[in-house]
């Protein structure tokens, strides 16, 4: 060969085994290789400052050689992309996706020349990237057994954590250096009812680190459909995290079928934490709505029978005999308990506080048989879903409930029975339908049957999923508890509105509870993947209310509850204290019920992951706006720029504050009301208590308004 066409040959391989991808603003740079084994690796910059170092990249397979080294580039290809899509319902109305992307085509001569593509999508908050498996001669079905995405970060950053486990995402959050994790504490919480930590360096995703040098970094997934969710084990030498994956109950990790395609491994940097929080990259990996009339999908604010269960003064069971059997116990022939919460005449209390209110939807739990002995019994037969208690009558209260122009919520508690539930989601879905439910909250409590599979694996990833189609076929909405956590899929399944799938609002009301910065976390974290059912609005804050020798406590003041509707996002807002608590505080409550569960914009003012939030929304074709602010344990006061208002106009401030001398454990339910006119020059100064908390709604102003009121200073 010529040395001229060698040496051309030579640079050719050269540019396609290295590859450089910039974001549209230029700011982030990612740079791909392939090394001398054959390896592939990426490696992150930001403004010539390192994020991710040089890692690998590839998958293990099972009984095949793996996708892990002897690869050449055969080809790349590049596109850049800049379009607006817009949403069924959500934190912003339209959608801005701008990327570049560049997909690298791989080889791997020594076996039969087999194919895999890597894509990489560069946004200026992030990059996401995923493995893609075109169907070929040598590939077909294949079983993974491993997954070697490495993220190698470059110091020991302090990072927010919980616990990496196959089952729950319910722990309280803990904050050290990369290298300090311990996570085999995970073990010793009690409080969680199934839990399956994988060790001492392992922690879920997403996970929230911060450098020494002031740089975010989120580490994430998206679009996970058809495998298993993703935790990352640390290497706390080298603080290199490394992909991991839940197992089947045979230790498998994912069977796939070419041609297909692995969710997205997302990792977002900014130096400023709030857009961490503005990102929609998330979203913007998943693929659009694969419902083409999504007319019928409406979000909602509710009540409902719930939180009395958790304090005590109701039980979800309506007997307390220990022995049932479903299809063969008559239920008619049990001795009440007395306790039973969900009972036609409790039920209108809450229908009618509803209609008085103006809450949509009032959910009733514990209204069908079978409750009595499920918990922690590995039971098969449990529930069925449209059989009700004798003390709650289905059809009087569809009829009620419809004249009061109110809509019920099904619920139906799987006890982690997930084959027993998928048997019956044809009938219980016509039940509800037949009975004027358009709603269904699904729980899954307990080790999930098929026995030895994981909340998060891939059998049960793909439960969720089929859950969201076949509700979707009866245009029904979708709440699901102990789930996966979310990863943007709900932009594919609008009907899926929210999950739980972290720690919610009821442990405070039977355990150690959540902290005051838990909430100042959640939006850095588990909100990164879509909408929380955290059910905020308690405002009886300390259980002795309900029984004097009683300690347990919500670590909030009465304003952070407030604060959290617009803090944290869903558009499934629950209202979920007891009608007769908020009927004691008809100021407080008038925010919730003002309050909007969809909107326009999304304004981040000021972020500190684990310290403090504040932002601002737009309600979706209206002229009003909501401002949430929420700090932890420390007091602080929050700085609240209106800079979003149109100019040239004048409106409105109603100011939820905490009280002087509030404090989330010594005061909590001191608040004060004030109103003020406001500009878009008007910066406000909210004061917030330890564990504290303000919220404020903007209106505009009318004539009388501008009369009475004082422009706020």
């Amino acid at each position: 060969m010529p040395i001229r066409l060698f040496l051309l040959t030579m640079a050719c391989a050269m540019s396609l085994d290295a590859q450089t991808l910039r974001s549209p603003n230029g700011r982030l740079v990612l740079n791909f290789s392939v090394d001398p084994e054959g390896v592939p690796r990426y490696a992150l910059r930001i403004a010539e400052r390192n994020v991710v170092l040089p890692s690998r990249l590839g998958l293990e397979l099972k009984e095949q050689p793996s996708f892990l080294n002897g690869f050449r580039v055969t080809s790349t290809s590049r596109r850049s992309v800049d379009t607006t899509w817009q949403t069924v319902w959500g934190e912003t109305r339209f959608v801005r996706d701008r990327h570049e992307e560049l997909t690298v085509e791989l080889r791997q001569d020594s076996v039969g020349g087999r194919a895999l593509r890597i894509r990489f999508r560069l946004f200026d908050e992030g990059l996401g990237f995923r493995y893609e498996f075109a169907e070929q001669d040598v590939l077909k079905h294949f079983i993974v057994s491993g997954e070697r995405t490495e993220f190698r970060m470059t110091g020991d950053h302090t990072t927010i954590w919980i616990p990496g486990d196959y089952d729950t995402n319910e722990y309280a959050y803990t904050q050290t250096r990369l290298s300090e994790v311990d996570a085999s504490q995970g073990k010793n919480v009690g409080e969680i009812f199934s839990k399956t930590v994988i060790g001492h360096n392992f922690v879920q995703t997403p996970v929230m680190m911060k450098t020494s040098d002031g740089l975010y970094i989120n580490i994430f997934e998206a679009a996970l459909v058809n495998y298993p969710a993703m935790t990352l084990e640390i290497d706390q030498r080298t603080f290199a995290l490394t992909a991991h994956l839940a197992p089947d109950a045979v230790g498998n990790r994912a069977y796939l079928q070419a041609p297909c395609v692995t969710p997205w491994r997302t990792v977002l940097v900014s130096d400023d934490a709030r857009d961490i929080l503005r990102s929609n990259l998330i979203l913007n990996l998943n693929e659009p709505s694969a419902i083409e009339n999504t007319a019928w999908i409406r979000p909602v604010k509710y009540v409902g029978i719930w939180w009395e269960m958790h304090v005590g003064t109701a039980s979800w069971n309506y007997s307390d005999v220990s022995n049932v059997r479903l299809g063969s116990t008559d239920w008619s022939s049990l001795k009440p308990n007395g306790r039973h919460g969900a009972t036609t005449e409790r039920t209108k209390v809450y229908i009618d506080f509803a209609a008085q209110h103006g809450f949509e939807g009032v959910l009733v739990e514990g209204w069908n048989v079978g409750w009595e002995d499920w918990f922690g019994q590995w039971k098969e037969e449990v529930f069925d879903f449209v059989t009700p208690y004798p003390d709650f009558n289905v059809k009087e209260l569809q009829a009620y409930a419809a004249k009061k122009g109110v809509k019920l919520i099904m619920h139906h508690e799987t006890s982690a029975s997930v084959t027993n539930y998928e048997r019956r989601l044809d009938e219980s879905f016509r039940f509800m339908k037949d009975h004027g439910y358009d709603a269904v909250k699904t729980g899954y409590v307990g080790r999930i049957i098929p026995r030895g599979e994981y909340h998060d694996g891939q059998w049960m990833v793909q439960h969720y999923v089929r859950v969201a189609k076949k509700a979707a076929e009866y245009q029904i909405s979708v709440n699901a508890h102990e789930s996966v956590r979310p990863t943007g899929v709900h932009r594919t399944w609008p009907n899926w509105l929210a999950c739980e799938a972290a720690r919610g609002n009821e442990f405070n009301a039977w355990s150690v509870g959540n902290p005051p910065w838990h909430e100042t976390v959640l939006p850095f974290t588990r909100l990164l993947g879509g909408p929380m059912d955290y059910t905020p609005g308690i405002f009886e804050i300390k259980m002795e209310h309900y029984f004097p020798d009683k300690k347990e406590q919500v670590h909030t003041t009465l304003a952070k509850q407030l604060a959290l509707y617009v803090t944290m996002y869903s558009p499934i807002q629950m209202a979920a204290d007891l009608p007769e608590n908020y009927e004691k505080y008809p100021d407080a409550l008038q925010f919730i019920k003002d309050v909007a569960v969809d909107w326009d914009e999304k304004h981040v003012l000021e972020a500190e992951p684990g310290d403090f939030v504040t932002i601002a929304r737009k309600a979706r074709g209206k002229h009003e706006w909501f401002v949430g602010a929420i700090t932890d344990e420390n007091a602080r006061t929050a700085t609240a720029a209106l800079s979003f208002l149109p100019e040239s106009a004048t409106f409105v401030a109603t100011i939820y504050a905490d009280g002087p001398n509030a404090h989330w454990e010594k005061n909590p339910k001191a608040y004060r009301i004030s109103r003020s006119l406001v500009r878009r020059d008007t910066v406000l100064k909210l004061r917030l208590a330890e564990g504290g908390g303000a919220a404020v709604s903007i209106a505009p102003a009318s004539p009388e308004d501008q009369r009475s009121l004082r422009s706020y200073r």
